[in-house]
């Protein structure tokens, strides 16, 4: 029968403070934050080859970090390497059968669905969500301690229909507060990117009258500075007075930047780990019936529940479900149960959420049938 490869993307970086491999790396201090990371008996076999490959998305590095050292104290000498190159490089990569397994917050285009079977030996790939997280509205602003947006302002700032912020609309969000009468500028990712991908989806669901620009992995907007990578957004926000711009909130922590509160209707929510949960919770996927665990976000997205911070992310790893040589299939399963076990058990730490109980029974049985 058919097994999923729910290849988990891991980080090089350790807490101890090994390095990424490959190049043009963001800075991962913020998952050395977890040092504390503790794990008793390895949640999987330690079966299979010492070391792995993956590549993509720098929305999930921090916590890929965070796996890999779980999975090396429960099963000694096991490593991943992980180049957090963008979503849509790693996807390119795991194509070309460069890595093991690719980092995504976006699944696989229709195109690519295709070209991944050829890869996985004409078997289907899977997309295996791994790392949830709230994606941070930061912001530099001196003077603005707690600022408010909703889905209607994200959406006109991005699209340049809102340039400054002394605009009424941010006035009325933010009564009581001095709002300087500076421009706004707009930081998005320049690179392929899926938290790109998500947060347009997110202004197509909550504000679908002001953002007509479109969704998918380039910035659509048609304003602002483009940055490289979370770290350049991060980077590009702590050096321009006025800037805001969309980012993991593990990162905005890190770096200090604040971080919008967002209205969706039912009260100001603050981007937390326990308001990020609350919107999962109307997560769906696609397909019933299936290993493969795309999730369908727009309703979470477009929810107007209390105390639900609706700008989540949900970062996959994308697998073949067969077609690996069996030392790659065992380490793959082994280092992909270890990370949605005990390794959910330290994500907090580094600015992500915990799998939903139901999600990690279906995620294991899928990790369960990889061939």
């Amino acid at each position: 029968m058919k097994r999923t490869r729910a290849g988990l993307a891991l980080v090089t970086a350790t807490m101890a403070g090994l390095a990424l491999s490959g190049c043009g790396t963001d800075d991962n201090s913020a998952s050395q934050a977890a040092a504390g990371v503790t794990s008793g008996a390895s949640d999987a076999a330690c079966g299979g080859k010492s070391s792995l490959t993956a590549e993509g998305s720098t929305a999930q590095q921090n916590a890929i970090a965070v796996f890999n050292q779980v999975w090396g104290k429960a099963c000694a000498g096991k490593n991943l390497s992980y180049n957090p190159t963008g979503s849509g490089a790693g996807r390119q990569q795991f194509i070309a059968g460069h890595v093991d397994f690719a980092g995504s917050d976006s699944p696989l285009s229709e195109a690519q669905v295709q070209e991944a079977a050829d890869r996985c030996g004409q078997n289907p790939a899977w997309h295996l969500p791994l790392v949830f997280g709230p994606v941070s509205i930061a912001y530099h602003l001196d003077g603005v301690e707690n600022l408010v947006v909703d889905g209607d302002v994200l959406a006109r700032i991005f699209s340049g229909a809102i340039t400054s912020w002394d605009d009424p609309a941010l006035v009325a969000l933010n009564p009581g507060s001095e709002l300087p009468a500076i421009p706004i500028t707009p930081i998005y990712r320049s690179d392929s990117s899926g938290t790109t991908d998500n947060f347009q989806k997110y202004l197509s669901a909550a504000a679908p009258q002001s953002w007509t620009k479109g969704e998918g992995s380039e910035f659509q907007g048609g304003v602002g500075e483009g940055a490289q990578k979370s770290a350049g957004v991060v980077q590009a926000v702590q050096s321009t007075p006025g800037a805001v711009g969309y980012v993991e909130k593990g990162f905005a922590d890190q770096a200090g930047l604040r971080s919008a509160m967002i209205d969706s209707g039912a009260g100001v929510v603050a981007a937390t780990d326990e308001s990020a949960g609350v919107a999962i919770q109307a997560a769906a996927f696609e397909e019933e019936g299936t290993h493969d665990m795309r999730l369908d976000l727009r309703s979470l997205y477009g929810t107007k529940q209390a105390a639900a911070y609706p700008l989540v992310l949900v970062t996959y790893e994308i697998v073949c479900s067969n077609g690996y040589d069996p030392d790659t299939s065992a380490a793959v399963k082994s280092f992909l149960k270890t990370a949605s076990n005990s390794g959910q058990d330290e994500l907090s730490r580094a600015g992500y959420v915990r799998l939903p109980d139901q999600m990690k029974r279906r995620l294991s049985a899928a990790i369960d049938a990889i061939q």
